[in-house]
C-alpha cells in the first residue's frame, strides 16, 4: 500500500442473532414510542428508542456549544460520546456519558436538536452501527426512522406507523404539561412544526425517511390507540409464527 492509498477499516461482524427483530419507523409524533414499549411488554421484547441517542448527542452539542450545521465537528464529539439505553418498562433510560439525561433530551431544545443534527450522513452512519450493536442479538423492538430501511433491512417485523400532520400535532399538543414558567405552546404552531419535521425527514440525503419496501403501513389517522396496539400485534404474530 503507498503512503497516498486509504484502506477503508474492515466491517464489523456481528455474529448471528438468536431472536427475531421488531423495526417501527414513522414520522414525529405518529406514536411509534408507545407503540414500541407495548410490543416489547406482549412479547417479552427490549424496547430500544434509537431516536433518544440523537437526542443524547444533540444534548452534548448544547452544552459544549456546538453549532448543529457542521458535520466534522458534530462526529468528532460523537467519537467521544458513550450513550448507554438501558430498557424499562415503558421507555428507556438514557444515560449521556454516565449521566442520566432521561428528562433533559425531551426537552424543546434537544428534540429541535436531535432533528437537525440527524440530517448528516456520517453521522447517521455511526449512529446505524451503535444501533446494530446493540440490536445485534435480537429480542428487540427498535423505533426511529430508518430502522426498517438502514438499521436491520432484515427485521422480521417492520412496521410503518403513520398519521395525518395534523393528528399528530393535536395528539402531541394534548401531551404538551403546563408549565408557568414557559410561553404556552399552541396547537398550530405544534402541527407547523410536525409539517417541518416531515420535510427534514423525508428529504434528508442519507436514510430519509419512508416505508421500507416489506413494511406494513399502518395509518392510526382515524384509529383510537387501543385500535393501534391491536392491529400491531396482529403483524407481530402474521410474521413471527413463534409468537401466536
Amino acid at each position: 500500500m503507498t503512503a497516498n492509498s486509504f484502506e477503508p477499516p474492515k466491517p464489523v461482524v456481528l455474529p448471528p442473532r438468536q431472536r427475531p427483530v421488531i423495526a417501527i419507523d414513522g414520522p414525529a409524533g405518529a406514536g411509534k414510542s408507545t407503540l414500541a414499549a407495548h410490543l416489547a411488554r406482549t412479547f417479552g421484547f427490549l424496547n430500544l428508542e434509537t431516536g433518544a441517542m440523537y437526542r443524547a448527542l444533540a444534548l452534548k452539542a448544547i452544552e459544549n456549544d456546538f453549532g448543529f450545521d457542521e458535520e466534522e465537528p458534530l462526529l468528532n464529539l460523537a467519537t467521544k460520546t458513550r450513550i448507554q439505553l438501558e430498557p424499562r418498562r415503558d421507555a428507556n433510560i438514557v444515560i449521556l456519558d454516565g449521566i442520566d439525561v432521561t428528562r433533559r433530551i425531551r426537552e424543546k431544545d434537544v428534540t429541535s436538536g436531535a432533528s437537525q443534527i440527524s440530517v448528516h450522513p456520517r453521522l447517521r452512519a455511526w449512529m446505524v452501527a451503535q444501533q446494530r450493536a446493540l440490536g445485534h442479538a435480537g429480542g428487540v423492538v427498535m423505533e426511529g426512522r430508518d430502522i426498517g430501511t438502514a438499521v436491520f433491512p432484515d427485521a422480521e417485523v417492520k412496521i410503518f406507523l403513520d398519521a395525518a400532520p395534523e393528528v399528530r400535532g393535536s395528539r402531541r399538543y394534548q401531551q404538551v404539561p403546563g408549565t408557568p414558567d414557559a410561553p404556552p405552546v399552541t396547537e398550530t404552531a405544534l402541527i407547523a412544526e410536525m409539517r417541518e419535521r416531515d420535510q427534514r425527514d423525508r428529504n434528508r440525503t442519507e436514510s430519509p425517511l419512508k416505508p421500507a419496501p416489506d413494511a406494513i403501513l399502518l395509518d392510526s389517522t382515524n384509529l383510537t390507540l387501543d385500535q393501534v396496539l391491536v392491529e400491531a400485534e396482529k403483524i407481530v404474530r402474521s410474521h413471527i409464527p413463534a409468537m401466536k
